[in-house]
C-alpha cells in the first residue's frame, strides 16, 4: 500500500507476524519505475494465488476430488519450496496416488488414499550428479513440527532415511537398488537430500522412470512430480504379489490391489490404455520374478476390478 511521508509516497506491504498482528515492511518510493514494476508483479502473483486457491476449492468441494490432509499438504509444500522437485525428487506412495485424481480427472474413493506417511524418491545416480542440495532436512521438518526426529535404521547404520513426529507421521526417502548385495540392507548416501539418506528398493527404477507433473490439492495447489500412472498401477501389482501373508502384509496388499485396480479400470477410459499396455509388457519381460508377482496379484484382485486387470494380464500370459 502507498503511504505519504513528507510529501513523497512510498510503497509498504503488511505481513502477518504469526501472532495475530501485522508487520509493515518498506518496499521503496512510489515514483521509482523499478519499484512500481515490482509492486505490479506482486499484485499479479497475489491475484493468481487467490484464483488458484478458488480453483482448488472448486475441485474439492464441487467436483468431489479429494484434497490432501492439512499436515501432509504442509509437508509437501515445504519440501517443494525447498527445491525437492527441482532436484528431480519424486512423490511416491499413497500421497502420489491422491494426485492422479487431478491428473486423470477422476474421483478416487477416500478409503484408498488415506495415509499417515509421505514417501519421496530420488534416483541414486541423480542425487550424486545434480551438484545441489536441499537445506538440512531435519531442520526443515522441525520448522513444521519440532517433534520430528530421525528414525534409527534397522541395520544399525548411522544414516537415516526416515523422520517421524510424536503423532507417528512419517516422512521417508527411497531410492533405486544398485543391485550389489552390499547395498541392499543399508541406507544409501544421497548428497542432494539435505543430510537424509534413502532406502534402496527393488522395482523402484521401474516406478520412477519417466515421471509426470501433477498438482497436490492443498492451498493454491502444489506442483509435484509423481510416477507415470501406468507405471504406478503395474508397480502396485508387483508389490502386492510379493507381500507377506502376515496381518501387516495383508492390509498393505489390500491397499495395493485396490489402488492398482482403480487405475487399471480408469486408465483405458482416460486415453492411457496403450501406455498401460506398454508398461505392463515392459515389466512382464523383465523376468520370472516379475511375471510371478503380476500373475499372483491378478489372481487375487478385488472382484470389482478383476476384469479390468485380468483382461490385460491374460493377454500377456498367452
Amino acid at each position: 500500500m502507498p503511504v505519504a511521508v513528507d510529501g513523497r509516497r512510498y510503497w509498504y506491504f503488511d505481513q502477518p507476524d504469526g501472532e495475530g498482528r501485522q508487520r509493515r515492511r518498506y518496499v521503496g518510493p512510489a515514483d521509482d519505475p523499478l519499484i512500481a514494476e515490482r509492486v505490479e508483479t506482486f499484485k499479479g502473483e497475489k491475484s493468481d494465488y487467490k484464483a488458484r486457491r478458488k480453483f482448488v476449492s472448486t475441485l474439492t468441494r464441487e467436483a468431489g476430488l479429494i484434497a490432501a490432509d492439512r499436515f501432509t499438504g504442509e509437508v509437501i509444500q515445504a519440501l517443494a519450496k525447498a527445491g525437492l522437485f527441482r532436484l528431480r525428487g519424486i512423490l511416491v506412495g499413497t500421497v502420489a496416488f491422491q494426485c492422479y485424481s487431478a491428473y486423470l480427472g477422476i474421483r478416487l474413493p477416500s478409503a484408498a488414499i488415506l495415509t499417515g506417511d509421505a514417501d519421496l524418491a530420488q534416483d541414486f545416480a541423480i542425487s550424486a550428479e545434480v551438484t545441489d542440495s536441499l537445506p538440512p532436512l531435519l531442520d526443515l521438518l522441525n520448522e513444521l513440527d519440532p517433534t520430528f526426529r530421525a528414525v534409527p535404521h534397522i541395520s544399525g547404520s548411522p544414516r537415516s532415511h526416515a523422520f517421524r513426529n510424536q503423532t507417528g507421521y512419517r516422512v521417508e526417502f527411497l531410492t533405486t537398488n544398485r543391485g550389489a548385495e552390499e547395498y541392499s540392507d543399508i541406507p544409501a548416501n544421497m548428497p542432494a537430500l539435505g543430510g537424509a539418506s534413502a532406502e534402496p528398493l527393488r522395482f523402484m527404477d521401474f516406478l520412477i522412470r519417466d515421471p509426470v507433473r501433477s498438482i497436490l490439492l492443498h492451498g493454491a495447489g502444489i506442483s509435484v512430480v509423481i510416477p507415470d500412472p501406468c507405471r504406478y498401477a503395474v508397480h502396485k501389482l508387483i508389490i502386492a504379489g510379493r507381500r507377506q501373508n502376515d496381518a501387516g502384509g495383508q492390509a498393505k496388499r489390500d491397499k495395493d490391489l485396490r489402488q492398482a485396480g482403480m487405475l487399471f479400470d480408469a486408465l483405458p477410459v482416460t486415453g492411457h490404455g496403450p501406455s498401460l499396455v506398454e508398461a505392463l509388457e515392459e515389466a512382464w519381460d523383465r523376468g520370472p520374478a516379475w511375471k510371478s508377482a503380476i500373475s499372483k496379484a491378478a489372481e487375487i484382485m478385488h472382484k470389482e476390478y478383476w476384469d479390468a486387470v485380468n483382461r490385460m494380464v491374460g493377454v500377456l500370459d498367452r
